[in-house]
Order: structure tokens, then C-alpha cells, then sequence
């Protein structure tokens, strides 16, 4: 019996190839940038799965071209790129990785808030260029000390998943949190007010 086939457009690490290959074949596309058009056009006109990216173009001219295609796998949150409609009138299942990289970018948008406020970058550069060491450059205790962001006000627009994680760390740092949403979230201000 023949193993379904599949195509991956991007390296992805190889662990999740492996697992992968147990069930279909699968051939992967090693650039680092996206597949062009007309490669994409030829490599799904015989494979059953199609492992996709946020850059890569799913749409009816694609579909039309894959006539196995029984599902699009998107290695990635956001699915903009796929077009869910005509996959869906097609029978053709299309997933994503929601919640994968939520904690991730809580957690950067945290490291910006802390290296902005703390001045970071500056005192980097500063220590870096050896301007530390120099003659005539007076040190005081105040220089690079930045603002603390303990027991402050944060804003946070949008209190989706990621919101709501960056709002879970304020609660770490005594702030008071003030969020903007489409839709009011009255269960979360009593818990985080």
C-alpha cells in the first residue's frame, strides 16, 4: 500500500519531519525562502497533504492543481493566506497551530517593555563602545537607571490570548492593567483588578 504523499515548504526542524515520514512520504522544500509559484504548482499536483507557511499562497489556482489534496497544515497561527472557502467546498481540511506562540510573544513584548523602561540598549552601547572606561566621562548613580515599571499602569490593546498572557506577567509586577477589547471581559477585571 502506498504511503500518502506530502510536501513541505519550508524546513521545519527535523524532529517533526520524522514524525511526519512514519506515514506519508514526504519531500521538503530546503531554501529558506518560499517555494516560487510554479514549483508549488507542481509539487501539489500528486500529494495528498501540503505543509504551508504564512508566505506561501494557497488559493483556487493552487487547489485546482491538487486534485488529492485532502488537507493544508499550517505551520503557523494566522491562516490569511489559505483560502478557507474554496478548500472547504473542496473537502480539503485546513489546520493551524493556534496558542503555539502566545506565551513567545508575551514574553517579548514583556523583554521590550523591561529593556525600554530599564534603558538597556543605551547602557549596552554604552558599555560596549568602552565609553565606560574613558577620562572625563563622569559616572552617577542615576545614569541608565531607566523607570521602574513595578506597581505601574499598563495599557494592553487587544485582550485576546496574548493579551490576557501579557497581562498574567503585569500581575507579577503589582500593575495596574487597563485593556482595550472589542468585547468587554468582566470575569478577567475581577480577577486582575
Amino acid at each position: 500500500m502506498r504511503k500518502p504523499k506530502v510536501f513541505i515548504t519550508r524546513q521545519i526542524p527535523e524532529t517533526a519531519i520524522n514524525v511526519i515520514r512514519e506515514y506519508y512520504e514526504v519531500e521538503v522544500w530546503r531554501d529558506e525562502k518560499e517555494p516560487p509559484r510554479e514549483v508549488l504548482l507542481e509539487k501539489v499536483r500528486d500529494v495528498d497533504a501540503l505543509v504551508t507557511l504564512l508566505s506561501d499562497k494557497i488559493d483556487r489556482e493552487i487547489l485546482d492543481n491538487a486534485p488529492r489534496l485532502r488537507i493544508i497544515a499550517q505551520y503557523a497561527v494566522g491562516y490569511d493566506n489559505i483560502d478557507i472557502e474554496e478548500a472547504t467546498k473542496r473537502g480539503i481540511y485546513v489546520t493551524n497551530t493556534p496558542d503555539v506562540l502566545t506565551e513567545a510573544t508575551a514574553d517579548f513584548a514583556w523583554a521590550l517593555l523591561l529593556a525600554t523602561a530599564r534603558q538597556l540598549v543605551d547602557a549596552d552601547k554604552f558599555v560596549r563602545s568602552g565609553e565606560w572606561k574613558r577620562k572625563g566621562v563622569a559616572w552617577h548613580p542615576l545614569m541608565y537607571l531607566g523607570y521602574d515599571v513595578y506597581g505601574k499602569t499598563i495599557g494592553i490593546i487587544g485582550f485576546g490570548r496574548i493579551g490576557q498572557a501579557i497581562a498574567r506577567r503585569a500581575r507579577g509586577f503589582n500593575m495596574k492593567i487597563l485593556y482595550y477589547s472589542r468585547t468587554r471581559k468582566p470575569e478577567k477585571e475581577r480577577t486582575w483588578s
